[in-house]
């Protein structure tokens, strides 16, 4: 039984659900400018738990054929068998359902159209069409992941401002700068599987290049915040200090590359994480540093 359990939580992706939690609730609390209704945020991280997980299912059972033939995704349980293709697939419409339902009764219409929009995109929009089409798949497949910011801002609001645009610039720019360098690691497991990532269908001097311009392009959507809201010291030190780190990350890959040196394309991975999630915590403690 709980072999089952597990397999159902790996379903529902649970490093989605980290991006849910780093950008949902420091939105909230900065949004409502450090006092934000408790049992409201609570109910658009259930909310948001259970579109993601949704999105997260259908995504497995989607690319089912394709996991089987990488190295990375080959335990996952559709592939294993631990839960069936059938089952796999009515788990995710539940969560879908449920996702909206709840949306609409404990949240709101607009943070509930929001957070729909955001399973269909990645489920249709990247999984479906763009994913195996093109190698910018995680550029336009990426907005999925941007949508919790708007989710949240718009729960606290009632609508969508300058701060929550700026912030969702910051996620959606952030996103291939992220993802591309993993592409690089894992590149034969693409290429096997026939999906066009940009590190399977590039050199990595190409991507390197790609890469420093979407991390450029983060630290300054970040760098943004101070003119359409008030910040603290807090953010401005975090944002300078995070995107400095992720920037020389970023232009470390290119030298690496052009030196024909050891890529450590990871390295650039996990700063991308650091600096998402540390400026993103400065979001939720500016309100209270002010």
């Amino acid at each position: 039984m709980l072999r089952i359990l597990r397999a159902y939580l790996e379903l529902t992706k649970p490093r989605i659900l980290e991006l849910l939690l780093v950008t949902t609730i420091p939105v909230m609390v900065f949004a409502a400018d450090g006092r934000p209704d408790v049992g409201r945020m609570a109910a658009v991280l259930l909310g948001g738990a259970l579109s993601a997980g949704s999105a997260g299912a259908f995504n497995m059972y989607l690319e089912r054929e394709s996991d089987a033939l990488m190295e990375r995704t080959a335990g996952r349980p559709l592939v294993t068998g631990v839960i069936s293709p059938r089952a796999g697939l009515i788990f995710a419409w539940v969560l879908a359902v449920a996702s909206v339902v709840w949306m609409v009764a404990a949240v709101g219409p607009l943070p509930a159209a929001l957070s729909t929009a955001g399973l269909v995109l990645y489920v249709v929009l990247y999984t479906l069409v763009l994913k195996r089409r093109t190698e910018q798949n995680v550029v336009w497949g990426g907005i999925a992941g941007c949508m919790p910011v708007l989710v949240g801002w718009s729960a606290v609001r009632g609508g969508i401002e300058w701060p929550a645009i700026v912030l969702f610039l910051v996620v959606f720019f952030w996103t291939p700068a992220h993802y591309w360098p993993l592409s690089i690691r894992y590149r034969e497991d693409y290429r096997r599987a026939g999906v066009p990532m940009l590190g399977a269908t590039r050199d990595a001097g190409y991507v390197a290049v790609r890469v420093i311009g979407f991390a450029w392009a983060t630290v300054l959507c970040s760098l943004m915040l101070p003119f359409v809201a008030e910040v603290s010291p807090v953010y401005w030190t975090a944002a300078l200090v995070t995107g400095a780190g992720f920037l020389f990350s970023a232009h470390r890959l290119h030298a690496r590359s052009r030196q024909g040196a050891e890529l450590r394309p990871l390295l650039v991975f996990r700063a991308s994480i650091v600096q998402l999630a540390v400026l993103f915590l400065a979001v939720g403690i500016d309100p209270f540093a002010r």
